[in-house]
C-alpha cells in the first residue's frame, strides 16, 4: 500500500480502461497484445459503430482484417477476436450473467480460448467485468525488479503476491486492483522506460536503480 499511496498521491486518479463499453475493452485486451496503445485506438476507431460483439461474430475475417491492421499480427488477432467474442456469446453478452460466475471458472475458461494469455484474461475480467482479479504486466515486473521487492519470478507468482499482501491489509478489491494496475502502467510510460528516467521519479527513495 505504501508503493500504491505514493503513485496515486503523485499521478492522481488514473481512469483506466479508456473504452465505451465492455467488449470494447475486450476487444482493446486481445488487439493491444505486442502492441503500443495508440495503434489499438487506431484499430478500434476503424471498427467504429461496428464494434458489437454479433457484429464482429459475423463480419468477414478478411474485412475485419483490414480494420485491426494498425494493431499488427492482424490474421492472428482477427482469429483470437472471434474466439474471445465466441466465449462471451456462451453468457449471452451480458455482463452480470458473466459477473454471477466465480472468478476461477471465468479465468480458467479464458485461459482456455485462443489468443488469451494471462495479462489478457485478468484485464478483460477486472476492466470489463469488474471483478477482482490482479493483472501483471511488464511494467510491473520492472517495477519489482527495481524496487527489490521479493515479489515471485513468473506471473502467477507475483499475482499472488500482489492479492495476499493487499488482502492482509484489507485491500483485495476490484476498485484497488484496476486503479494499481493503471497507476503502474502510467508510471511505466511516465518514468520506469527500459532506460529509466529516474528524475521527479516519485518512488525513487524506495528504488535500487
Amino acid at each position: 500500500m505504501e508503493l500504491y499511496n505514493c503513485l496515486l498521491d503523485h499521478y492522481g486518479e488514473p481512469g483506466w480502461w479508456p473504452a465505451r463499453s465492455p467488449y470494447e475493452v475486450i476487444v482493446g485486451a486481445v488487439l493491444t497484445q505486442n502492441c503500443a496503445w495508440g495503434n489499438v485506438v487506431k484499430a478500434i476507431a476503424n471498427i467504429g459503430d461496428r464494434l458489437d460483439p454479433r457484429t464482429i461474430l459475423d463480419m468477414d475475417a478478411s474485412e475485419l482484417a483490414g480494420m485491426v491492421r494498425p494493431a499488427g499480427f492482424f490474421n492472428q488477432k482477427v482469429v483470437y477476436l472471434k474466439a474471445v467474442t465466441r466465449w462471451y456469446q456462451l453468457y449471452g453478452f451480458d455482463v452480470d450473467t458473466v459477473r454471477r460466475e466465480p472468478l476461477t471458472k471465468l479465468r480458467g475458461e479464458l485461459l482456455s480460448t485462443r489468443g488469451v494469455g494471462r495479462e489478457t484474461a485478468d484485464s478483460i475480467l477486472l476492466y470489463a467485468f469488474r471483478l477482482p482479479t490482479f493483472v501483471v504486466d511488464a511494467y510491473t515486473v520492472r517495477l519489482c525488479e527495481r524496487l527489490r521487492l521479493d515479489a515471485g519470478k513468473n506471473y502467477e507468482e507475483i499475482k499472488n503476491k500482489f492479492e495476499t499482501n493487499l488482502a492482509e491489509t484489507g485491500h483485495n478489491n476490484e476498485g484497488i486492483y484496476n486503479r494499481y494496475h493503471a497507476l503502474v502502467v502510467t508510471h511505466g510510460n511516465a518514468r520506469c522506460h527500459k532506460k529509466p528516467a529516474c528524475g521527479g521519479c516519485p518512488v525513487k527513495e524506495m528504488c535500487g536503480v
